[in-house]
């Protein structure tokens, strides 16, 4: 692309990643014996003025606290639970005598297995030097992170009575929280006036905190600390382990709330119920929305989403008040009855049925359902203005969801567990026609049935299925309910999806079906959900901040410490295990498992990591002398769900492998007890044939399929040519079958932007980098197109190759894919590059000229190309003319780039520095109203031995296109030194500039005095700047420095604000302010030009022909979504050369460019249907 035009993808960041600004007091504890306990614990006072003291009452708290330091106070701190205390005392490891032998057990298998672990884990630790020499601070001063991972997240891992309680001292000997330091915070829950007022101090700076303690991952980690947070590391999953990696280097002790268990393996830290009842009252807000859209009022429209209401006892007050107007009006019989389906028993489903059976309610079993629809037939003609009174809720389980196969048996759940193959789904014939609502709430791995797929949710709809909407508090993406392929935020928390479009809608609105899938419910009820999590996790703070060696820790705290002193701890020594065979492994269907003859996919689910069972199931395989990949990793999110792994597990011959799949069945059978008696299984194991099974997303989907790689603004345009190929064109092509679009991009989120709306196109997430899942999406295509930047081209082309798949890029090809060609071409695979504008249309525009010219005899005289990404003319409103639509770092740099061409036969070569200068004046003559410059772009040279014309051509030239006037004031704000990269002095003080400064610093640099520049009027100053500017010869007219002077004005380069502390240097901040402030308006729309100019002589005589080419393309506003014209002139093009690979029309192999006629004929042709516009003249 020519001078920084736009032509790569763009990928949105999330608009939530943001910065706590929070300021406090800072205020020392104060201690006092004469609280109350009653006001310390639980809650905060119900009188808020009682905390607040006169100063000399506060002066005489402050001396009694120093007096009382180290002094026992009565109030005691809550102690660990029975569960975790029976397990870890010292007097309870033996029979007291004192007990009754009617009362004494022996322990279960369990109880002894997590009793011989823990003694195993503290023998590690001290012979791996978890001891004296490597010790946490335990200095008993704590830090409360501020939250900044997510805008919603509002919760506290300490409420402020957790932490009076806390300094006040209650714990046992030893083990004091000595001090509380709370980072400010104005979004959390909680004010920071309040820890203020229960003894903390409110400080940003925790480096003197032991013990740091959050709810999500820290925005910074500070060395040799201990933090407490969800980490989520545990599992091994590939987005967390840079975070485990900086724990690591930086030899912090991690405490995962995850993995505080007691002696049942449960976990004892969790937010309970909590994402269930916001679930649930979230639903109910927009399911009033969506039964108003359909024609109906409804009490439900009159409520509000969970985070609406200041407490959850509001909230619950205003879902009774709901229930009081259907008990007292009723609901529209044309709805009714309205049945809520509950999938799961768990936490979860428990806090959604809470809050349903605050309505008025009638619970009935699976097999009722029918009897209640056959009464509202029978009664249908008669009483249709019937109100109805009441809501009908069921709770169904696995036995409702799944039948045997065997029509002779009957549903065994650990048969179902062990053998899923041996049962099919009927949920959608049994429950589903009859649900209204279907709150999923359900675990779900991949062996199992789902619970709706998307042709049994399009068989409902055509049968008049009265299902309006789906509340997965799961938020199970792509998984028990197929359609639910993305997650939604509090903000925006529906989607619709319309079954028989396959399309998604960020509305209620339409035909299909309404979903709520947000996957952090719990922050809504932040202040319950703090005083919940509080109220067990501070119980154990005070052991966390005190102990001084990791060792002298309670069992239960030690086994949820996965590192310390820069090494992990010895029960998660398999992390590296799992990461080396996502790294190391790069296996392909062709030969998954490289080093092993024999190879089953093994699926293991439970609390694989929770109770640690993963570690026995890895030493199993190694210790066989087996080998193992990491095929899938899906982890349960609250205490009820369970974790699922599929593990490609590999060996040297049959016998081994069998004996391996018989360990991990005798140790699921030993974890699994009595299924029959209805314990809870807590390892499953299922194996099949690697070639056998669903290892990833497949594409069930008819049709031909485009893969798509990237989710940038140039995408949406290449989905849409090709879904709408055969509808749009009026082509009827009996080489291509209807297209399915596959976008997939590293963010879910952009990949279901692209696709929203957007008929037979799906979203995947996916990193490329990881090429096993790669291979497996690339094997389900016909043609690959890669919108990514060109430096991840090469890998995914080396995939294309392998699975014999053709390819298109936008981008150059370089050195990279240049080395592919020969490979390409023994698999018999094309690899299409430069398939965009520039390059792209601009090869095929100018291929057609020339071999048309060739054709008459003709040879080429000159050819000159002109090609720009502009501002359209209303939106060029600034006095560079130019906007920026992405950082502008890259076409500030491409400005410096060198150039060469020839002309009348003379090499020109253009030196970087000198870029700017060599700009020339520009009329298009069928174009008069635009006035143009032109800049020579990079190698001309390389184009006359592409095109052939370097022989006969006289002048081969290629320029980047701006208006008239841009590269003058570019070249002075260059000589001021705005474009130097150079770390400035100025900037690496603390003490930062302000723009007007700086400005003057760089001038002065060039010895001019400034002398009381600061004082003068705003006209005097310009004055004496257009001034400066002529004298120091950066301008040689006045009008190009009144231009720059108006420039820097505009820019902001003048203004007494300070320069912001991540500008080091100069080229920083012209960069920071052109993207504020030269960025597109949101109804601005951008305008692309390509003009292509080719004298041609004749030898026998005839006169010289000038043949002129031009596109002019700008960017669209249709249906309230902007498209910009550079997107639909790359994007358009890539997609019809990936549909000239579909129908077989490229029959050159290798690393190719779009210069012959099989591609540029039918694709210039295909640019003109699609509205792309092309306009020829010839003039002699």
């Amino acid at each position: 692309m020519r001078l920084g035009t736009e032509q790569s993808a763009n990928v949105q960041r999330s608009p939530w990643e943001g910065r706590s600004h929070g300021h406090g007091r800072t205020r020392r504890p104060v201690t006092t014996t004469s609280a109350s306990p009653s006001n310390l614990v639980g809650a905060p006072p119900a009188d808020p003025s009682s905390l607040k003291t006169s100063k000399k009452k506060n002066a005489a708290a402050k001396a009694l606290a120093c007096r009382n330091r180290n002094r026992q106070f009565v109030l005691a701190l809550p102690q660990p639970p029975a569960s975790i205390c029976k397990l870890t005392s010292p007097q309870n490891s033996v029979s007291s005598s004192r007990q009754s032998p009617h009362l004494r057990r022996a322990p279960s298998p369990l109880q002894l297995s997590l009793s011989i672990s823990l003694r195993n884990h503290a023998e590690a630790l001290r012979s791996r030097g978890f001891h004296s020499n490597d010790t946490l601070l335990g200095n008993g001063v704590v830090g409360v992170l501020a939250e900044t991972c997510n805008m919603w997240e509002r919760r506290a891992p300490l409420t402020p009575s957790h932490c009076a309680r806390l300094l006040l001292g209650a714990g046992r000997s030893g083990t004091r929280v000595k001090r509380i330091i709370v980072q400010p915070s104005t979004k959390r829950i909680y004010h920071d006036a309040q820890y203020e007022d229960a003894g903390c101090e409110i400080s940003e700076d925790l480096s003197e905190c032991g013990l740091i303690i959050g709810i999500k991952q820290p925005k910074m980690i500070l060395p040799g600390r201990a933090y407490a947070f969800f980490s989520h590391t545990h599992k091994a999953q590939k987005e967390n382990m840079p975070l485990l990696d900086k724990i690591l280097e930086e030899r912090v002790s991690l405490f995962d709330y995850e993995l505080i268990v007691g002696d049942d393996g449960k976990r004892l830290l969790a937010f309970g119920k909590f994402a269930g009842r916001a679930g649930l009252i979230d639903f109910l807000h927009g399911l009033g929305k969506r039964y108003l859209s359909l024609g109906y009022s409804t009490p439900f429209l009159s409520l509000g989403q969970s985070h609406m209401y200041p407490s959850l006892a509001a909230a619950k007050s205003a879902v009774i008040a709901v229930g009081e107007e259907i008990a007292t009006f009723g609901l529209p019989s044309g709805i009714c009855p309205i049945v809520f389906v509950f999938t799961g028993v768990g936490n979860v489903s428990q806090g959604a049925q809470e809050i349903f059976k605050l309505l008025p309610h009638t619970f009935v079993d699976a097999e009722k359902l029918p009897e209640i629809y056959g009464a509202k037939n029978l009664s249908k003609q008669s009483q249709s203005t019937k109100r109805i009174f009441q809501l009908y809720g069921c709770i169904v389980t696995s036995r409702d969801m799944v039948s045997h196969k065997d029509c002779g048996k009957y549903f065994d759940k650990a048969d179902y567990y062990a053998h899923p193959e041996h049962y099919e789904p009927v949920f959608h014939e049994r429950i589903a026609p009859y649900a209204s609502v279907i709150v999923n709430c359900m675990y779900w791995e991949r062996r199992f049935p789902r619970l709706l797929s998307i042709d049994q949710l399009k068989q409902l709809m055509r049968t008049g299925c009265p299902l309006v909407g789906i509340c997965d508090i799961t938020c199970d993406v792509g998984g028990s309910i197929e359609f639910v392929n993305k997650s939604t935020s509090i903000e925006r928390p529906f989607f619709r999806y319309d079954p028989s479009t396959d399309s998604y809608y960020d509305d209620v609105e339409g035909d299909g079906v309404t979903c709520l899938a947000v996957d952090i419910l719990p922050t809504e009820f932040s202040k319950e959900a703090s005083q919940h999590f509080g109220d067990k996790f501070s119980k154990f703070v005070a052991s966390l901040a005190s102990s001084k060696q990791l060792v002298d820790l309670p069992p239960y705290l030690r086994r949820a410490c996965i590192s310390h002193a820069g090494r992990l701890t010895s029960l998660y020594e398999y992390i590296p295990r799992m990461r080396k065979t996502m790294i190391d492994l790069e296996p392909t269907k062709a030969n998954p498992l490289p080093e092993k003859k024999y190879s089953n996919l093994v699926s293991l689910s439970g609390h694989l990591f929770d109770k640690f069972l993963i570690n026995e199931a890895l030493d199993i395989i190694e210790a066989a002398g087996g080998s193992f990949r990491l095929v899938r990793c899906e982890v349960g999110q609250s205490i009820d769900d369970m974790s699922y792994s599929e593990l490609e597990v590999g060996a040297d011959d049959t016998a081994t492998l069998d004996k391996i799949t018989d360990s991990l069945t005798s140790l699921a059978n030993a974890q699994g007890g009595d299924h029959n008696a209805g314990k809870e299984i807590d390892l499953a194991v299922w194996v099949g044939k690697v070639n056998e099974c669903e290892t990833g997303d497949t594409l069930d989907k008819g049709g031909q399929k485009v893969l798509i790689l990237g989710a940038g603004r140039v995408c949406r345009p290449a989905a849409e040519f090709l879904v709408s190929y055969s509808n749009n064109y009026g082509v009827n092509d009996n080489n291509t079958d209807q297209i399915h679009v596959i976008v997939a991009s590293l963010y879910q989120k952009d990949a279901d932007e692209i696709v929203d709306g957007i008929k037979n196109a799906t979203a995947r997430q996916i990193d490329v980098a990881d090429i096993g899942s790669l291979s497996n999406l690339v094997s389900q295509v016909e043609v690959v197109v890669s919108l990514l930047p060109a430096c991840f081209h090469a890998a995914i082309a080396g995939v294309c190759i392998e699975l014999k798949k053709h390819m298109v890029t936008a981008s150059y090809v370089d050195d990279s894919m240049s080395k592919l060609d020969q490979v390409a071409k023994g698999a018999g695979v094309t690899i299409l590059c430069e398939m965009g504008l520039d390059p792209g249309i601009d090869h095929m525009m100018s291929m057609k000229m020339i071999d048309e010219a060739h054709a008459r005899k003709g040879k080429i005289k000159a050819f000159t190309s002109f090609c720009g990404g502009l501002p359209s003319p209303a939106a060029a409103n600034n006095p560079v003319a130019y906007k920026f639509s992405w950082n502008p770092a890259g076409a500030i740099r491409a400005g410096k780039n060198s150039a060469v061409y020839k002309f009348h036969g003379e090499t020109i070569h253009v030196d970087g520095s000198n870029l700017y200068d060599s700009a020339k004046r520009l009329r298009i003559p069928e174009l008069p109203a635009f006035a143009l410059e032109h800049l020579p772009n990079r190698n001309s040279l390389i184009y006359g031995d592409l095109y052939g014309i370097s022989k006969e051509a006289s002048t081969v030239y290629r320029a980047t296109l701006r208006y008239e006037g841009f590269s003058e004031i570019m070249a002075t704000l260059s000589k001021i030194g705005f474009f130097d990269a150079a770390n400035h002095p100025l900037l690496q003080d603390t003490n930062r500039p302000t723009y007007r400064g700086f400005l003057d610093e760089l001038i002065n640099a060039n010895n001019v005095s400034t002398t009381n520049v600061r004082t003068e009027a705003s006209g005097e100053y310009d004055d004496k700047l257009i001034a400066r500017l002529l004298n120091l010869g950066h301008c040689k007219e006045k009008e190009v420095a009144v231009n720059t002077v108006k420039t820097i004005k505009f820019l902001g380069l003048h203004e007494e604000a300070q320069i912001p502390k991540d500008c080091s240097s100069a080229f920083d901040v012209i960069c920071q302010r052109m993207e504020q402030r030269m960025a597109y308006g949101y109804n601005e729309q951008d305008m692309v030009l390509l003009h292509h100019e080719v004298e041609v002589e004749y030898p026998d005589g005839r006169p010289t022909e000038k043949h002129q080419a031009t596109l002019l393309e700008f960017g669209k506003v249709e249906n309230g979504r902007s498209t910009t014209a550079m997107a639909l002139t790359v994007g358009v093009p890539a997609a019809i050369g990936a549909l000239l690979l579909l129908q077989n029309k490229v029959q050159k192999k290798g690393v190719i460019r779009p210069l012959e006629r099989e591609i540029y004929n039918p694709a210039l042709e295909l640019l003109e249907s699609s509205g792309i516009k092309l306009t020829e003249r010839v003039e002699i």
